[in-house]
This record gives C-alpha cells, structure tokens and sequence, in this order.
C-alpha cells in the first residue's frame, strides 16, 4: 500500500488575519492542488466571516461565479449522453418556442452555439434579473439582446444570458427544476455538499457559506441564521413559494451562470472527474468522449473573429483574455500574439474556467497531459492589480503558481 503526501497550510496566527483585513488585500483566499488521484496539497488564509472573525477552509461554500457554467455543462453532457439532449439540435425543439436573431432568422441556434458563446446573443438586455413566475424570453424581445453585426455560429462572444437559456432547455427536456435536476446529475452522484443558488442545500452548509464583499462590504452570503428565506428573484411585495416554477420559463432563477456555491475540495472532485475523463473515486458521470467534446476548444482567437473580454469587466484590457473555448470550458495560453492567457506563464495548454463576480477571483484549471489540477478562489479580489505576464489579475497570478508548481507525475 502506497501513501500519498499532502500538504495542508492554514495561515491564521493573529498577525496574518490582521494583514489580510487591510485594505487592498483579499480577505479569503484558497488554494487546493490535486491529482488524479486526490488532493496533494491545500492552502487556506484569511476570514470566511469578517463579522465572526471566522476563518476560511477548503470545505466552505462560496458563490464560485463562472466556474458554474462549467459545472453546468456537465450536466447537459449527462443529457446527451443519456440520449435526451443533442449538442446540434434546433435548441427551439426543446424550449416550446422558436429562438432566432432576428436579423438572421434561417439560422437554428443550438445548445454547442449556447455553450460556445457563439450564438450572437449579448448580455446588453440583461440575463438575471427576472423575477419568479416572468418568462425570460421578453429579454430576446429587446434588441440590445442581440448582436446584429454576427450571425450564429460565426463569432464568439461570452454571454451569461446563454447559460439561462440552456437551462430552460434541460428542464423542458425533463420536467426538473435546474438547481434540482442538478443535483441529481452532478452533486448527488459526487457526494458534493453544494448547490445553485441555495434553495437546495440544508442549513449546515448555507451556515458556512463564504462571505463576499466589495471593499470589505458584504455584497453576497452573510447566512449566519441559515439559508435565506429566499433564494430567486421575486418582484417587490411578493411571495417566493416555488410552486409556483414552471419547467422552462425563467432559466436564470437558479443562476446557472455563476449561482453554485461549493467549496474548493468538491471543485477539486470536479477536476478529478475531469482528469480522469469522466470518472472519479469509482462514480462515472461521463464518458470519456463527452469529457473531450466538452474541452474540445470550439472556437480559437484569430483576431477578428470574437470578443476576448466579458464585456462588462474587460475593456480596455491591452491583452485578450478568452483566446480558446469549448462547451463551457476555456483553454489556456493560446499560441497567438494578441492573447493574454497564459495565466501560469508556462505555455502549457490548461483547461478549465476562470470566475469573477462580486468581489471574488475564481480559476479551476486542469493540465490533462500530466494530470494536474489546481482551484483557488480570492474575496474581495475585485480591485487586484493585473497581473505581470498575463490578462489574468496579479491575485490570480499568484493563486494559480503561488510559489508551489503543479505537482508532477
């Protein structure tokens, strides 16, 4: 029998918890390095709780932002293996209504082109805020929601609005409430304590959530009591009984886009899973051809042909930061000399998800040739300076290397 070498720090002598509540310096960060056969090394510093002074750990929940679209196409990949969804549909087919540009009406939109970012939609209309019992679908009414100078399929544009859409389309294909039909899918399965938005977690793991904060104000989280009483958006004055959900209607209640709250270890389960292509402690989710189309880059940066920054967060960035990505999934430093994305600064091709929402910095990476991984996230990380050899934050830089390379097989 073979033992394996783990690393755990936890930095939280009196002094460090002090320094990381000063200004200008994240007031969590984790980092969890892993392998394909487990976690090798784990590093925890600073407060989950500026209000209790409680310190942060791999197991707590935090709102991990993007990472959540990765996770999500997980689940559809289950549904296409299963045989109820089809990557190349008329995504149409499954919604009950006909989704086109309308500038280009001949054209089917498809789950690939939703997950991809290439399905000509924007984010300028909005993409989370409708309300419990509205149909999501008046946004597409607005012309702001559409990009008129592209037709579907021949330019990428990172777009959370997609991310909703394609949840509406796994709950008509199945009846299921997304934050639910999830949790069969993925979380179940993988014996993962965590959950989008947090209708669906127990109280215990809302109660360790990892606070999020802009400038040291809480923005997202404090559930000190429990689960919050309630989890989606209602309208002013009313109720929020989810009996009143309808499959298909509002994709965005349950935030497939950047809504999952997990903890550094359960996304190291997803890296795991990952690395060793669909399969992970004896559970398979997928197989392993799903696991490649998935990571399969499907749409590469070749100057003219997308947007290489989240609109909202990226201009003016002098280095594009998406050069590669596949169904949900980005892949790192892009041999192409606008491209800014060689967050490790090694060249290698890691693949994964970055994350930025609410003050908080997210990247789960894998490196499927040595069959490495690394997780990390930082709060209030939104105002980190950029970093020195990429189009990643300085923060980032430094949670992806952080003077401990990748461990090696």
């Amino acid at each position: 029998m073979s033992f394996r070498r783990i690393r755990i720090l936890v930095l939280l002598p009196c002094f460090a918890v002090a320094a990381i509540a000063s200004a200008g310096e994240p007031v969590a960060q984790v980092r969890v390095a892993f392998d394909r056969d487990g976690i090798v090394a784990t590093r925890a510093e600073g407060q989950a709780d500026l209000a209790t002074g409680r310190p942060v750990t791999a197991d707590d929940p935090v709102r991990i932002a993007s990472i959540s679209k990765l996770v999500t196409a997980i689940g559809v990949m289950r549904l296409v293996d299963a045989g109820t969804l089809d990557l190349d549909a008329d995504v149409s087919t499954y919604l009950g209504w006909t989704l086109r540009h309308p500038q280009f009406p001949d054209t089917p939109i498809t789950l690939r082109l939703l997950l991809s970012h290439r399905s000509s939609l924007t984010d300028a209309a909005g993409y989370y805020a409708t309300p419990l019992g509205e149909p999501l679908r008046t946004i597409l009414d607005d012309p702001r929601a559409w990009d008129d100078a592209h037709a579907p399929g021949t330019h990428f544009r990172y777009t959370n609005l997609n991310f909703p859409l394609v949840a509406m389309a796994m709950e008509r294909a199945t009846g299921e409430r997304f934050d639910l039909l999830m949790r069969r899918l993925v979380l179940a399965p993988l014996q993962l304590y965590a959950c989008f938005n947090w209708e669906s977690c127990d109280a215990a793991t809302a109660t360790r959530a990892v606070v999020l904060y802009r400038e040291r104000a809480p923005v997202r989280d404090e559930n000190r009591a429990g689960k919050p009483a309630c989890a989606v958006v209602v309208e002013e004055g009313a109720d929020c009984d989810l009996a009143r959900w309808k499959a298909g209607e509002n994709g965005a209640l349950f935030s497939p886009q950047g809504g999952l709250r997990i903890s550094a270890n359960g996304l190291a389960k997803i890296g795991r899973l990952l690395l060793n292509d669909g399969e992970v402690d004896g559970v398979r989710l997928l197989q392993p051809a799903g696991v490649a189309e998935l990571l399969r880059p499907q749409w590469t940066f070749t100057g003219d042909n997308g947007v290489t920054h989240e609109e909202d967060t990226g201009v003016g960035t002098a280095k594009a930061f998406f050069c590669r990505y596949g169904l949900a999934a980005q892949t790192l430093a892009t041999p192409h000399a606008q491209c800014g994305d060689d967050l490790f600064g090694d060249g290698r091709a890691y693949v994964g998800h970055s994350g930025d929402a609410y003050g908080l910095r997210s990247g789960l990476w894998i490196d499927r040739e040595r069959g490495t991984g690394v997780t990390y996230f930082a709060t209030d990380a939104g105002t980190s300076a950029a970093g020195t050899h990429s189009a990643f934050t300085a923060v980032e830089e430094a949670l992806a290397g952080n003077g401990d390379p990748l461990p090696q097989q």
